[in-house]
């Protein structure tokens, strides 16, 4: 394993493709995590000493979570009402989230196998309020991995 030193990558710094197209400007980007289910085997040795084994199961991938402001497009909508209408084939893409160091060079990339979004939302809305109105979507996906 090759743990580089040096200076760390900025959280502000990433973009969204879907389909080899990079998509809206986002805000935020969360879930992103890939995780080994573990299964606890118990035994006991000879003369009933108890051992405990842990073993990998699974792989579990988070769902990704995006939020930027709302605009008039309905591109998400949509995308969404294609999983509602039952076209899951056709809602199913491929993507990427990319990070970019300070030159805006791409220094990491994760791939996600067959996403579709699960939820689309509209933040809140208030009369009084300064704050942009923000779209959220969860993205459901049957993997990741570094490229």
């Amino acid at each position: 394993m090759d743990f580089k030193t040096g200076d760390v990558l900025a959280g502000y710094h990433f973009s969204v493709q879907i389909e080899g197209v990079e998509i809206a400007q986002f805000k935020e980007l969360t879930g992103l995590s890939a995780e080994v289910q573990v299964i606890e085997h118990r035994e006991n040795k000879v003369g009933g000493l108890p051992v405990l084994k842990k073993l990998p199961a699974n792989i579990k991938y988070g769902d990704i979570t995006l939020k930027h402001g709302k605009t008039d497009s309905k591109a998400v909508w949509d995308w969404h009402k294609q999983v509602q209408q039952g076209d899951i084939a056709g809602a199913r893409k491929n993507g990427s989230v990319v990070l970019y160091d300070y030159q805006h060079g791409e220094v990491a990339r994760f791939n996600f196998t067959n996403m579709w979004p699960s939820k689309v939302s509209l933040g809140s809305m208030t009369a009084s309020g300064n704050d942009v109105l923000l779209e959220e979507c969860v993205i459901t996906h049957e993997g990741v991995a570094p490229a």
